[in-house]
């Protein structure tokens, strides 16, 4: 164990151990009532299995702080259920079952460059850029004069991934998609010629 936080010293995104888990502060908030002793409500996410709690703790509690190590990694290959990553100046390799990366796994395309936790040696969670450029491979052309105003149509990335788009976007176009939204659409890159 690294060491310990005072419930004074909480703020977003601090790593905790909690039951003997890392989690990450989502939020917290220090309540003081007009009667009693003071406390905090926090909302938790966990780094395994992206649970989310919501304890709360009196003020002057202190958690442990889990020896987390990131790492700067590039995204190699899928195999099976397992996505493989390498750190670029060890060449060290690794990976994360595709349910230890949850949602990540939409975003990942060969030689993007992501953060992994490390806990206990072990790698545990992926940290994504904010948005990731895509390649359409899969979708219903664009109907010319087709104008309405905040339409939108399904369309499939090369990851296999289904997002909403505007009815102008066609098969071939390279879109950024925001990873931190569920892929939400942002802004067409390049067209499909």
């Amino acid at each position: 164990m690294a060491g310990f936080v005072d419930t004074s010293e909480f703020r977003n995104g601090l790593k905790i151990l909690w039951e003997d888990k890392p989690y990450v502060i989502e939020y917290f908030q220090h309540v003081k009532p007009g009667k009693g002793s003071s406390f905090t409500r926090t909302k938790i996410r966990s780094l395994l299995d992206g649970r989310v709690l919501e304890p709360t703790l009196k003020s002057g509690d202190k958690v442990g702080t889990p020896d987390i190590e990131s790492k700067d990694m590039q995204f190699l290959y899928v195999q099976g259920d397992e996505y493989h990553f390498m750190e670029k100046k060890t060449f060290e390799q690794t990976f994360l079952s595709k349910e230890g990366l949850g949602e990540a796994a939409n975003f990942l395309k060969e030689n993007l460059d992501v953060e992994i936790l490390f806990w206990n040696g072990k790698a545990i969670n992926v940290t994504l850029p904010n948005s990731v450029d895509l390649k359409v491979t899969k979708c219903d052309p664009g109907v010319r004069g087709d104008t309405v105003s905040g339409a939108m149509k399904p369309a499939t990335l090369e990851t296999g991934y289904t997002v909403n788009v505007p009815l102008f976007i066609n098969e071939g176009d390279v879109l950024k998609i925001d990873t931190r939204e569920g892929g939400k659409y942002l802004t067409r890159v390049a067209t499909s010629g």
